[in-house]
């Protein structure tokens, strides 16, 4: 098991081997989820929005910016 030391500043240094594992480098992000009570998942957050494409298929209709717009607005104004 890979420890790490919390600092008087509340930082750790991230060991090498889980750098490695994460592919995370300097100025990357980390995200911590809580998935139980006190637990926590370590994630790397340096995935390209790109990655996401192709993803969810094509749509059925291309769809404008105006009704977008539009269904957003009615959402947000049933949600009150």
């Amino acid at each position: 098991m890979t420890t790490a030391t919390i600092t008087s500043k509340g930082q750790i240094t991230i060991p090498a081997d889980v750098r490695r594992a994460l592919a995370v480098t300097t100025g990357d992000r980390v995200e911590f989820v809580e998935f139980e009570p006190g637990q926590f998942l370590f994630l790397a957050a340096n995935r390209s929005v790109t990655e996401l494409k192709g993803l969810f298929g094509k749509p059925d209709r291309p769809v404008s910016i105006e009704e977008m717009n539009r269904v957003i607005a009615a959402r947000g104004a049933s949600a009150r």
